[in-house]
């Protein structure tokens, strides 16, 4: 039988958090309180309020804060250096629980209220705090993948103004954002630029920032003189055009530096903590055939992996398991991936499946997922066969976190003959009355 307790539940905000206490026969101790995050005596009041609720009804005291993107952890760390059992909740919990009275009314105290409750559900699944260690990677991790996509949006808004005003410069390069090419609209940027343009400026230039031959340079050289022509006819230019274009550039050229420093920073993370659990996990993971730095980001976002003891439980939390629509003897049938966990990590998952089935010159990068994905489209849609890729790479990312190994391709041949292997060892055993 589980030891009765007090509940302490807190809604963490940015600025300031409401916390209630709650007893065992689901009652509250007092009223919601405010806490003021850079306010010490706001905490400290805190920490007396639950002193004395302990004092009063002769019970220890367990706190439970919803999770938010960062604003918890100080509050988390707060009330654990001060003896307190702290615990996790993930929002997901907490939205999805019955509203505590009938009248529909949700704010910041009912918020404290409702959490306070939850907690003291015997089923309540919680987290404990991330490490420091975890803390730090996540941030970079996370940082990372915000420039990533800051610079997406900038080579986005570029291309949409290329297209207008100069239409036929899109598809000379084998990409618009290459070196090469952005050197040249910064310094060229219209069509009559170029047009204007000395020949032997232009293929200087074009030699010396693609590192190329004479007549590469010639040839790019006539594409893009060929498409300042025609653009002086398809496009449609106005001057702020070529202003937007140079300062897009200065934008994607600016993101490209951060992430560079941002990924360097990652790599020193790991060299300089060789020896801790969490970096040994992502060397495992970069044994994986298409993981290479992903591996930082999944256990980022894992953090401590003892708390899965299931691959579904990690496919859950990577937010890859199917949606359920279910009424009576209704089932649905178009059901679609959850999408309710961390989107960096299923991010990660689904590139690195997209990586894992590619073919080159050699072959697949890994020829078993490739062979299973074939098989899968004869039948599926290629998204739904992704799909299930995504779920036979979480399978190995927990089967090497778990067994501590790292990733080894083993055909399906050889998965049978190790199946009835161990199978025919059992049985030898059961035999022998050793089990």
């Amino acid at each position: 039988m589980n030891k009765l307790f007090l509940s302490a539940g807190i809604d963490a905000g940015a600025d300031f958090s409401f916390m209630s206490i709650a007893l065992p026969n689901q009652s509250f101790a007092g009223k919601p309180v405010k806490i003021t995050h850079a306010d010490l005596k706001s905490l400290e009041r805190a920490v007396t309020l639950i002193r004395e609720a302990e004092a009063k009804h002769g019970l220890k005291s367990r706190i439970f804060v919803e999770s938010t993107s960062i604003y918890h952890y100080s509050l988390v760390n707060y009330f654990g250096e001060r003896g307190f059992r702290v615990s996790v909740i993930n929002p997901l919990i907490t939205k999805s629980s019955a509203t505590l009275n009938i009248r529909k009314v949700e704010n910041d105290k009912t918020a404290s209220q409702k959490i306070a409750v939850i907690g003291l559900s015997p089923e309540l699944k919680s987290s404990p705090m991330p490490s420091g260690l975890v803390v730090t990677l996540r941030n970079l991790v996370r940082e990372y993948y915000y420039l990533v996509d800051s610079r997406s949006a900038y080579i986005t808004k570029l291309t949409a103004v290329l297209k207008t005003a100069f239409p036929r410069y899109i598809g000379i390069f084998s990409k618009l954002t290459v070196e090469t090419s952005l050197v040249l609209l910064e310094k060229y940027t219209s069509p009559q630029a170029f047009l204007a343009a000395r020949k032997s400026s232009v293929i200087k230039l074009i030699r010396t920032t693609s590192r190329s031959g004479q007549v590469y340079a010639e040839e790019q050289y006539a594409k893009i003189i060929q498409a300042a022509k025609d653009s002086l006819v398809l496009g449609f230019a106005v001057p702020s055009h070529f202003e937007l274009i140079k300062s897009h550039i200065s934008f994607i050229r600016i993101y490209s530096q951060k992430i560079s420093g941002i990924l360097a920073s990652i790599r020193k993370f790991a060299d300089d903590n060789p020896d801790e659990l969490l970096v040994k996990q992502i060397r495992l993971i970069e044994t994986i055939r298409g993981a290479g730095f992903l591996s930082a980001a999944l256990m980022a976002e894992i953090g401590d992996f003892a708390a899965f003891s299931k691959p579904k439980q990690l496919f859950s939390y990577f937010g890859l398991d199917p949606s359920v629509k279910r009424s009576g003897n209704f089932i649905g049938t178009k059901n679609k991936m959850s999408k309710r966990g961390s989107a960096i990590a299923r991010r990660a998952v689904h590139t690195i499946s997209t990586v894992s089935i590619r073919r080159t010159k050699n072959g697949a990068i890994n020829p078993v997922l490739r062979q299973y994905y074939d098989l899968k489209c004869q039948s599926k849609p290629k998204l739904v066969a992704l799909g299930a890729v995504a779920h036979k790479v979480c399978n190995i990312i927990f089967a090497v976190l778990r067994d501590n190994k790292p990733f080894a391709i083993i055909s399906n041949d050889d998965h049978i003959a190790d199946f009835h292997r161990r199978k025919s060892e059992l049985s030898n055993l059961v035999n022998n009355g050793v089990v």
